[in-house]
């Protein structure tokens, strides 16, 4: 019995010890993802409530987003979640077009773009 139990234990130990599957690991830059993911997610509300006449631009940005990251359980859900709290929070804010939300698109863009070049020239190869 006793054979039996340290068998159950070890295995027990081996698969707790095991490393997480790759998709579910974060990235050094998720952080950086995961903010980007918030401002296109501001920016699909914010354009949109200011007659930019873009459509789905940016929600299709945040798709193309997923498509190069591919990224899967726990880090897939963080980034569709920073979209969802990037647009959430504006449609909270703002119901028509103001001059802060003018103020707001363009930092966002300007801030978004940041991430991008930084993003790229660390990471791409």
């Amino acid at each position: 019995m006793s054979t039996r139990f340290l068998a159950i234990f070890a295995l027990i130990l081996a698969c707790a010890s095991a490393p997480a599957r790759a998709q579910d690991v974060a990235a050094p830059f998720d952080a950086d993802l995961q903010r980007l993911a918030e401002i296109l997610g501001g920016l699909h509300y914010l354009r949109g409530i200011c007659g930019s006449n873009e459509g789905n631009k940016w929600r299709s940005e945040m798709q193309a987003l997923i498509e190069a990251e591919t990224p899967a359980g726990e880090r897939r859900t963080r980034m569709i979640a920073g979209f969802n709290r990037g647009y959430n929070g504006f449609q909270q804010t703002y119901r028509s077009c103001t001059p802060a939300a003018t103020v707001a698109i363009r930092r966002y863009i300007e801030e978004g773009s940041k991430i991008s070049r930084d993003l790229t020239a660390r990471y791409a190869n």
